[in-house]
C-alpha cells in the first residue's frame, strides 16, 4: 500500500486486478470483518456477502462443515476455520472466502481454550491455509485483530498465487 491506503483498500485492489471474488464466514468476529471488507467504496465489485456462523448449527447447516468435525476437534479449531472458509467459498461460488472462529471473550473460556484464541483461515483457488491467534482479553481488540490478521492472511495468499 501507499501512504494512508488501509488493508481492506489493499485487498480490494488485488482483487480487482485479478478479477476475483470473495466471501467471508465469521463467528467469533460477528461481522467485524465485513463491515472492513464493506468499508471500501466499490467494494461490491469484489465482495459477494457471507454468513455470520455464530452456532455450530449455522456452520453445519450453510457452510457444510461436518459436525464431526467440530465435536472432535472443537468449533475453536484450525481445522473447523478451514472448514468454515472452504464452505462459504464453495457455496458462494468465490474465489476467495476467509474464516474466524475462537473465543473472543470475556465469557465462554475452558482450559484448553482460553479467551483470546482464534483461528483465522483463507480458502482459495489452489489451498487452505490457517493460523492460530492468541490475543488479549479484550472482546473488541479480539475482534478486530482477527479480523485485520485474516485480511493480512488473504494479501499474502493472493500476492502468492501464481495466476
Amino acid at each position: 500500500g501507499y501512504d494512508k491506503d488501509t488493508l481492506q483498500e489493499i485487498i480490494g485492489g488485488l482483487l480487482r486486478e485479478h478479477n476475483n471474488t470473495l466471501v467471508v464466514a465469521e463467528s467469533c468476529t460477528g461481522g467485524t470483518l465485513s463491515r472492513l471488507i464493506t468499508s471500501v467504496p466499490g467494494s461490491s465489485d469484489y465482495f459477494l456477502g457471507g454468513v455470520i456462523a455464530y452456532t455450530n448449527e449455522v456452520k453445519t447447516s450453510l457452510l457444510n462443515v461436518d459436525s464431526k468435525l467440530i465435536d472432535g476437534m472443537n468449533a475453536v479449531s484450525a481445522e473447523v476455520a478451514e472448514a468454515m472458509a472452504e464452505g462459504a467459498r464453495l457455496r458462494f461460488g468465490s474465489d476467495w472466502a476467509m474464516a474466524t472462529t475462537g473465543i473472543a471473550g470475556p465469557g465462554g473460556a475452558s482450559e484448553n481454550h482460553p479467551v483470546g484464541l482464534i483461528y483465522v483461515a483463507v480458502s482459495g483457488p489452489n489451498q487452505c491455509k490457517s493460523i492460530e491467534l492468541r490475543l488479549g482479553k479484550r472482546r473488541d481488540n479480539n475482534m478486530d485483530m482477527a479480523s485485520f490478521a485474516v485480511l493480512n492472511l488473504l494479501r499474502k495468499e493472493i500476492l502468492n498465487q501464481k495466476v
